[in-house]
């Protein structure tokens, strides 16, 4: 990309921060709440050993009490009085992208996944938390157009990664045609390529195929994917399909992606028999280690070795996800970074 154009920096570019939204009573995380607050505490102490954190949380006095009692250093961490509907600021918080130069904000449309659950707040919440001063001087832009953080995955150098199932799908942007949408990705993202994943899915998954659950860009034209060896799975064909989809893709210099396979988990369930989405795609990059989900599953060791792999120097740390995927996300979806250079 050019000094003076549009870039999307990749996730494993310097950050200033990760963004969260606290879990409170008004909220799908009721039931679980102490256990899911739980797993936030202790995902804030791991950021903060790197980097700043952002909150928000209609409760902010509650929050920082919670943080305080768990002896987590406040000094690096803000805590803004802002609404939500939820907690997964992957797919309403801002999408960072750098325009000659300069950081930008960009507030895309978020409709819950397709109008599949209340998004009135979450919809704002970008919008809030600038006007509450939270970005400093960084510019935000309202984009007219439905787009979630975890439906795309960038390099920081013009090729995005997607999915059919989600952009293409009628319940998001169903006036935009798939060469739409792509220079769309292009104006807005800096898009020189996009990549589209036409296979793959997660039972449980409320995101039509967010491509973060499935495969993720790492460095080095490295790509992160799930592969089932489970014949018996419902998974099986659809995730073969998709490996060798991938094993088709080349980066922008006509070279294919080295791949590195991330185990499957065993099946998890809820309540009412429900699959849930376990994946260990859904990790979050912050500034010199990996955050990883994990189940308290055998293939937790392996797919911390395999995120070691593609992120060598880097220290790679397990965070038992069983509490959040619950409510059919991972640790990805419920943080968004913000990149260097946006926070005051």
């Amino acid at each position: 990309m050019t000094a003076t154009g549009t870039r999307m920096p990749a996730e494993w570019e310097k950050q200033d921060a990760v963004l969260l939204a606290w879990p409170h009573r008004d909220s799908d995380w009721l039931p679980i709440l102490e256990k899911i607050t739980a797993v936030y505490v202790e995902l804030t102490r791991r950021i903060v050993q790197f980097e700043s954190v952002l909150i928000a949380t209609p409760e902010p006095a509650a929050v920082k009490n919670c943080l305080s009692t768990a002896r987590i250093d406040l000094g690096k961490i803000r805590i803004a009085q802002i609404p939500t509907n939820d907690t997964w600021t992957r797919d309403f918080g801002p999408i960072t992208v750098l325009r000659d130069g300069k950081p930008l904000l960009l507030d895309f449309g978020f409709n819950g996944w397709g109008r599949k659950f209340p998004a009135d707040r979450d919809n704002l919440a970008t919008g809030r938390l600038h006007s509450a001063g939270c970005f400093g001087t960084t510019s935000r832009e309202i984009i007219d157009l439905i787009l979630e953080g975890g439906s795309i995955e960038s390099d920081g150098a013009g090729t995005i990664l997607t999915t059919s199932a989600c952009l293409l799908n009628n319940n998001r942007n169903p006036h935009l045609n798939r060469r739409q949408i792509e220079q769309a990705l292009s104006e807005y993202l800096g898009a020189r390529q996009v990549l589209w994943l036409e296979h793959g899915h997660l039972a449980g998954d409320d995101t039509d195929s967010h491509i973060d659950t499935l495969a993720r860009l790492c460095p080095d034209d490295t790509i992160l994917y799930v592969r089932c060896n489970d014949p018996e799975d419902e998974h099986d064909s659809a995730l073969q399909q998709m490996e060798r989809q991938l094993r088709q893709l080349r980066n922008r210099s006509g070279e294919p992606f080295r791949l590195i396979p991330l185990p499957w988990p065993e099946p998890s369930y809820d309540e009412e028999g429900q699959r849930l989405p376990a994946t260990y795609a859904n990790f979050l990059i912050i500034n010199g280690a990996v955050l990883v989900p994990t189940y308290a599953d055998p293939a937790d060791t392996t797919a911390l070795a395999a995120i070691a792999e593609a992120f060598p120097g880097r220290e790679i740390i397990g965070l038992d996800c069983r509490p959040v995927i619950r409510q059919h996300g991972s640790l990805h979806c419920i943080t968004m970074q913000i990149p260097q250079g946006v926070l005051p």
